[in-house]
């Protein structure tokens, strides 16, 4: 990581990362109050720049966030997202096949995506496998 982070940002940043689950804004927000932040803007600044550099993304679905999986600044290319159900854990993935049948929908509806975002829920291979 290139640019240096803020205090808010680094705080906002190392507790998504250790967090075992997505979380929310409101939720980062309890979690910080006693390292100082107060406000819900603060927090949404941090994740809108943290977002710009690539360290973080949304779960439209969830309306929660989590770490990057390969931390960059991330252009128009798609990104998929596998959210267990029961665990909550969140795989980052890519996958060419999805990518080709997307580009080759775009070019026959003459449609070009700015940006992409694929969510999955489901179960994970280890919550799959628990007994009932």
């Amino acid at each position: 990581m290139s640019e240096k982070l803020t205090s808010n940002q680094e705080l906002v940043y190392n507790c998504l990362e250790t967090a075992q689950s997505p979380l929310t804004a409101y939720a980062i927000l309890d979690l910080l109050r006693v390292k100082g932040l107060k406000a819900p803007l603060q927090v949404y600044r941090a994740l809108d720049k943290l977002q710009t550099l690539g360290l973080v993304h949304r779960l439209e679905s969830l309306n929660a966030f989590v770490t990057c999986s390969h931390p960059h600044p991330h252009g128009p290319e798609t990104l998929a997202f596998a959210i267990c159900d029961d665990c909550d854990q969140v795989t980052e993935f890519s996958s060419s096949e999805i990518l080709n049948g997307l580009s080759a929908w775009g070019n026959s509806q003459k449609f070009s995506p700015r940006k992409t975002t694929i969510e999955i829920s489901g179960l994970c291979d280890t919550c799959t496998q628990k007994p009932d």
